[in-house]
């Protein structure tokens, strides 16, 4: 299910109940288009996302740690300006649409109380939050510009008078009745889904289809029952908060979802349903923004090396002729005298053969059989020097491939912060030209990630090289447990503690199966040690390591259980 607009209807009716005249005391903007607000209500401290992510914009109270920018933006400092310490007098949504505002109440410099409203549009790549003054109805600012040359039916900058998105004058399906389907459906024409998505407002394709899997191809009276049951429960905020995974595609509704068979995940809040299917989306998605360039250099350099082992293989197969130029050399020295200028083929007696066969030797028929031995034998030395150094070429690149494709899989889970330090390390290893960066503390400890077992034992978690080598070489104990997918690129993970019950060294396993290579796999193989066991080899990769002693664990990745550890809610 999209956010639409019965999850609107539903996320406004939460908000209204849980920050309805609370006080907003923090304001940051972690990301350009989106915001956390602090409020104080009902004697407890709440923060609400507000997202206009062109992929993934929402509204919705959060749990979830965001790392802000050290200088706020401009929209953030404005917001700041005008709305903390202010008041939510209360939130509405706009008919059924998409759109949400906050009447928020403030004081100005001189202490006037100034009424502000916060409008939240909620409309894929077109969402944007605007701040609008009261009385004038004039745009403070919108965390998006839209001039006119964009938008020629509503512009959205400073200044500007703020414009609602032109009217859809679809029917509010909370005022229809069973008549008024009827009505409005040509059931001739089929595509039923289709027909209520286009004339009624705020209900998604996923909704529509449920109204119509309820009805069980009834007849139209059927259909116009299971829509007004349907719309009863909206109209009575009678909500069913649930996410279903099937067939590897995740849907979340506050409708419930009959239509479909796949694992249900049931949730108490509206919040706490969007909080959880949204984990890591949106910032899995500005991470491939960011990283883009990053990525595709990664996989450059993959398929080069990647195409560069089959050469040093034939190469090293070509080497392995080298005892055959040996022995010609050898047979045109001992036969030398029956040789002579002009030849271009000599069959030989080879004595290294016990039933006394021969060897038919090409010579060129521009030198002497001297020449022609001395040629053979600098082919012999040549290659024979050469096997070592192409052992070690095939070795350096099967460590080259393996290092790069770590690095991928790291990209897959990274954190803004974690593409930046991927970067450095590159730029480091002289992969990348170094970027001019402002000066940074000497010495700064990489952020690692912080996880707690059910049996409230501490997991920490490296997401890229140099915070695993920090994990594993400096932050770690050397009795605590260490924990690798066993063959497979993947984060370290180490639990602080050096005897864990059973259900931690399962949980462990299943973060380190899920932040690797094999995180859509089932039965992943994952090695456990103690630290003092894992050794950094002199010279090696950054992130990689050596150890002994292990056991080996197999577990299926859970995100729903790692995304419990890492709220602490097992």
């Amino acid at each position: 299910m999209s956010f639409d607009g019965i999850m609107t209807r539903a996320i406004t009716h939460e908000l209204t109940e849980q920050l309805s005249q609370g006080k907003i005391t923090k304001i940051y903007q972690p990301f350009p288009t989106e915001l956390i607000f602090v409020i104080r209500s009902k004697g407890k401290s709440k923060r609400v996302l507000i997202s206009a992510n062109a992929s993934f914009p929402r509204i919705h109270l959060t749990e979830q740690p965001y790392e802000n920018p050290k200088v706020p933006p401009m929209f953030c400092m404005l917001l700041r300006k005008h709305l903390e310490g202010g008041v939510i007098d209360r939130i509405e949504q706009t008919g059924l649409e998409r759109i949400i505002t906050f009447h928020i109440a403030s004081r100005n410099e001189i202490g006037d109380i100034t009424h502000k409203l916060l409008i939240v549009e909620i409309m894929g790549r077109h969402s944007n939050i605007s701040l609008v003054d009261t009385d004038s109805n004039i745009i403070l600012d919108c965390v998006k510009h839209i001039p006119p040359a964009q938008n020629r039916h509503r512009t959205l900058l400073p200044g500007s008078p703020y414009v609602f998105p032109p009217a859809q004058h679809k029917t509010n399906p909370l005022e229809a009745d069973e008549n008024t389907l009827i009505r409005k459906l040509d059931f001739n024409a089929g595509k039923l889904e289709g027909q209520i998505v286009q004339k009624f407002e705020g209900i998604s394709p996923l909704a529509a289809n449920e109204i119509i899997s309820r009805a069980k191809l009834g007849d139209r009276s059927s259909l116009a029952s299971s829509f007004v049951a349907v719309m009863n429960d909206v109209k009575n905020h009678t909500y069913h908060p649930v996410m279903t995974v099937t067939d590897k595609k995740e849907y979340f509704s506050v409708i419930e979802l009959t239509q479909l068979k796949g694992e249900e995940t049931r949730f108490e809040t509206v919040s706490s349903l969007l909080d959880r299917y949204f984990f890591g989306k949106a910032e899995r998605d500005r991470v491939k923004q960011q990283a883009t360039d990053l990525e595709k250099f990664l996989r450059n350099e993959l398929k080069k090396n990647q195409q560069k082992l089959p050469k040093l293989k034939e190469t090293l197969s070509n080497s392995e002729k080298a005892e055959t130029f040996k022995l010609y050399g050898e047979l045109i020295t001992a036969n030398i005298y029956q040789l002579s200028r002009g030849m271009k083929e000599a069959e030989l007696p080879n004595y290294y053969d016990e039933d006394g066969g021969t060897v038919k030797v090409p010579l060129d028929n521009q030198k002497s059989p001297s020449e022609n031995a001395q040629h053979y034998f600098r082919r012999y030395n040549k290659l024979k020097n050469s096997i070592q150094y192409i052992h070690e070429q095939i070795a350096e690149t099967n460590d080259e491939i393996k290092y790069l494709e770590s690095l991928l899989q790291q990209l897959e889970s990274a954190s803004a912060s974690d593409v930046e330090e991927i970067r450095e390390e590159l730029e480091e290893g002289h992969y990348l030209k170094k970027k001019t960066r402002q000066k940074q503390k000497k010495n700064k400890k990489p952020a690692i990630e912080h996880y707690r077992s059910s049996s409230d034992l501490d997991i920490w978690v490296g997401k890229n090289n140099k915070q695993n080598d920090y994990l594993t070489n400096k932050f770690a104990s050397p009795n605590d447990i260490w924990l690798h997918t066993k063959d497979i690129p993947g984060s370290h993970v180490v639990i602080r503690s050096n005897n864990p019950d059973e259900t931690t060294l399962m949980e462990a396993a299943n973060i380190a199966a899920y932040f690797s290579k094999a995180k859509h796999s089932g039965s992943v193989p994952v090695d456990y040690t103690y630290i003092k066991h894992v050794k950094k080899p002199s010279g090696s990769k950054p992130g990689f390591v050596t150890y002994d002693n292990q056991k080996t664990l197999y577990v299926t990745p859970d995100e729903d259980l790692v995304y419990d550890l890492q709220q602490g809610r097992t």
